[in-house]
């Protein structure tokens, strides 16, 4: 930064403050409050003030800009996740037959149940390896055949714990999983 004359400095290492009286290259001389001048390396100054930076702040400010530039500065609202929502189980699988297969036509009611089982099976050994700590199947409700079958596929992991899924979100049709990391499935 070119310093020039009437501007005032201060020094960065000591607690000297004053006005540049000359320039010459890069030695300044400046001239403290009480009258005494000094000598310093331009790199051993910042600028405090110029003469004439005071009147152009005041006199030569866009207000309208200044007022934009505010208006940008306002605080984002951040939406405050709920407690009871920070568990909420975000995997979900839903084994209805029609999400699983484009047609039943030729299936049997052996070969549906096979079909939303091993689904089951595929998709609680994925989130065993990827260890994701919580899950839901979505079973529907039924004749609760499919629940059985679930629950008996489920009861043959060590590593889950598994019970109804929240009502208000699900209904009763669903069956919310639990798989634990540190114990061996």
């Amino acid at each position: 930064m070119k310093m020039k004359r009437g501007d005032i400095v201060e020094t960065i290492d000591d607690a000297i403050k004053g006005t540049v009286k000359r320039v010459s290259g890069t030695t300044i001389i400046v001239e403290d409050a009480n009258g005494f001048e000094f000598q310093f390396e331009e790199n051993e100054l910042m600028l405090v003030s110029s003469s004439k930076a005071l009147d152009n702040a005041i006199y030569d400010t866009d207000i309208e800009s200044v007022k934009k530039e505010k208006e940008l500065s306002k605080r984002k609202i951040i939406q405050a996740v709920k407690p009871k929502e920070r568990h909420i189980p975000k995997f979900e699988v839903d084994l209805h037959i029609h999400q699983l297969t484009d047609s039943t036509k030729g299936m049997t009611n052996f070969d549906m149940i096979n079909l939303q089982l091993e689904t089951a099976k595929q998709q609680l050994e994925f989130a065993i390896r990827k260890r994701i700590p919580k899950m839901v199947f979505i079973h529907g409700v039924g004749e609760g055949v499919l629940r059985q079958e679930l629950e008996t596929l489920l009861g043959r992991y060590n590593n889950v714990q598994f019970y109804d899924a929240d009502y208000k979100t699900y209904g009763i049709g669903a069956t919310e999983v639990r798989i634990f990391q540190n114990v061996e499935p």
